[in-house]
């Protein structure tokens, strides 16, 4: 095999605790995230002359050694011992960009899944999520993907029952949340409330759609600066049009809704159209096999 074609699916964080700071400067984070049909498409071509060539069709995304596509790509060559391979990248984008959907970093686990596969799985899952975690922390849960529990710096995996058939409405405003800044406003206060994650794992456990909904929670939300309160916007347009919860994902900017019905989700996604251009419409997907 010479030529592969794989999707990377979007992740969203049903819940995100920052449960305290390290010595190295991360933070331990406890996270329950889920895997959603929402992807990019790759298509990679094995070669044999060293090369990594990787293009997009966004303009503006880095197509060199600062894409993630081309760090993993390299990374894993030399983790396998065959730095005299290289290989050709096209990403084709749907994942929103600087959302807290992990779009860079599920690009990176596809070229992962990718190459193991192209030369005969030399690795094992477990020791893609390893060099994954070198790479970002996010790539070890989107090696897999699924519904987990991320805990540590994101490396810690626990799998969880699969979260109930949904349809999930996702929609990013036209801004973007700077990441080092949100982390530095949430170190320098005391933070109100935490997920109650036990709670959110036991409603999955039972399938109770309608638990896991109001268990939602990112503590982020509570940090955000003053300027972006579209995001709490888009969460009230998806409640009043019948959400069961609606929460950020990740560091943002991107908020989603879970629905139990699928006219009210596209009667949703509707009304957010009038308003912003990036909305979605996706579904869970459960567990990638390696």
């Amino acid at each position: 095999m010479r030529e592969i074609h794989e999707k990377a699916y979007a992740k969203l964080n049903l819940s995100l605790d920052v449960v305290g700071k390290r010595s190295d400067g991360y933070h331990d984070m406890r996270m329950v995230m889920q895997t959603v049909s929402l992807c990019d498409e790759l298509r990679l071509v094995l070669r044999h002359d060293g090369k990594i060539n990787v293009t997009s069709d966004v303009h503006f995304l880095p197509c060199d050694e600062r894409n993630i596509a081309y760090k993993t790509a390299k990374a894993f060559f030399k983790r396998i011992d065959r730095t005299d391979l290289g290989v050709g990248i096209s990403i084709k984008k749907h994942i929103p960009v600087c959302a807290g959907m992990g779009g860079g970093s599920s690009d990176g686990a596809a070229v992962l899944r990718s190459l193991n596969t192209l030369l005969g799985k030399p690795l094992t899952a477990a020791e893609l999520e390893e060099l994954g975690m070198t790479l970002g922390s996010d790539i070890p849960f989107c090696i897999c993907g699924g519904t987990s529990l991320a805990e540590g710096r994101g490396e810690i995996l626990t799998g969880l029952t699969p979260l109930s058939d949904c349809h999930i409405v996702i929609c990013k405003p036209r801004f973007s949340v700077s990441t080092p800044d949100l982390f530095k406003r949430l170190d320098s206060c005391d933070l109100r409330y935490h997920p109650d994650t036990p709670g959110l794992i036991s409603a999955l456990d039972s399938q109770d759609l309608s638990g896991v909904s109001r268990r939602m929670f990112n503590v982020f939300e509570d940090v955000l600066p003053p300027n972006m309160n579209k995001i709490s916007e888009i969460k009230s347009l998806l409640l009043d049009k019948g959400a069961l919860g609606a929460v950020m994902t990740g560091t943002g900017s991107a908020v989603f809704g879970i629905f139990d019905n699928k006219s009210r989700a596209y009667g949703a996604k509707t009304e957010l159209q009038k308003h912003y251009r990036d909305v979605y419409i996706a579904v869970p997907k459960k567990k990638i096999g390696i």
